[in-house]
């Protein structure tokens, strides 16, 4: 048996991201429902969000942001073999998104397949990315988060509406010298797995928030300081906290309990909302892009969601 070359570590080589269009304010919600600026703001800390057009789809964002970050890795299409779609808003469940992603963007062939851990999405397809790498079934793999919540948003009511959103994000991973991806931290807690939930086609995403709040905010500042432990980082040492942009109150909490003093901490929900699986690459690539973070620096990113699912790794930024 012949063994494959095995990459001594996989890091994150470039980073994409997508939004739509169209930007839908406080104000706008406030036209249709029972809320306003400052009930939403002081709640869950969003301004504005983006809502994507009626004919835009998940596929379609998540091509954007793929290719964006395949143009900024150097690579070709062809240097491709694995292609990881992070979603949970899919309008059907067959074909898969990444195969529709793979082939508009050229990839010939590739290993393509979906994960749903909701908004830890990301984080799970990323370490599945790394091993992929490190293990030698990949050369360069293709991990997007794309999320089109607000098909499955009732407008009307303000517990939903005025948190959840549209983009996408993506990453390249391909081999390293030395690791640039640390082990994952991922678990569970399926007794609470009611607490976000879609039951049926018919119905629309219902959210626990005060049950969602309140775990957030004591089970996973353990879960970031293990993964910061496993990859050999002290939090001092953190130039970026970019945790599932969820709830502006959840993420000021995490990051104080973190004690990451000197990390930048991600808040692109104020302007871009809850993406899910997408929240992370999109506010780490929009932070990269502002000039807020620097190539090289290490970043703390932290999915939690719907399961309930977590995970957590340190990288380092491209």
């Amino acid at each position: 048996m012949r063994i494959p070359d095995i990459a001594p570590g996989a890091r994150v080589l470039a980073l994409g991201h997508y939004q739509p269009a169209n930007v839908v304010t406080n104000d706008d919600l406030a036209k249709t429902m029972d809320t306003n600026d400052e009930w939403i703001q002081s709640r869950v800390g969003i301004k504005e969000r983006r809502v994507a057009a009626a004919g835009e789809s998940v596929e379609d964002m998540a091509a954007i942001a793929g290719g964006k970050a395949l143009a900024a890795s150097g690579l070709s299409p062809d240097d491709v073999d694995l292609v990881i779609v992070a979603t949970c808003t899919l309008e059907t469940q067959i074909p898969n998104a990444a195969a529709i992603v793979a082939h508009r963007l050229g990839i010939k062939s590739p290993g393509a397949f979906d994960v749903n851990a909701a908004c830890a999405g990301f984080c799970y397809a990323l370490a599945t990315a790394s091993a992929a790498v490190r293990g030698g079934s990949a050369r360069n793999v293709l991990v997007i988060g794309s999320e089109k919540l607000s098909q499955w948003v009732d407008w009307t009511d303000r517990s939903t509406a005025v948190i959840f959103a549209d983009g996408a994000g993506a990453a390249v991973v391909g081999p390293a010298e030395t690791p640039g991806i640390g082990p994952v931290v991922w678990g569970s807690a399926g007794d609470k797995s009611d607490a976000i939930a879609i039951q049926d086609r018919t119905t629309f995403l219902h959210q626990e928030g005060q049950t969602v709040f309140r775990w957030a905010t004591t089970a996973l500042h353990p879960v970031a300081l293990e993964a910061c432990e496993r990859a050999g980082v002290d939090p001092s040492e953190l130039s970026a906290f970019v945790p599932h942009q969820a709830n502006l109150r959840i993420i000021e909490a995490i990051a104080r309990k973190l004690g990451a003093e000197k990390a930048a901490v991600a808040r692109d929900i104020v302007t871009a909302g809850n993406t899910s699986a997408a929240s992370i690459p999109l506010a780490l690539s929009r932070m990269l892009e502002r000039g807020e973070v620097q190539s090289g620096g290490l970043a703390l990113v932290l999915g939690f969601g719907a399961g309930l699912t977590y995970a957590g790794q340190v990288i380092e930024i491209p």
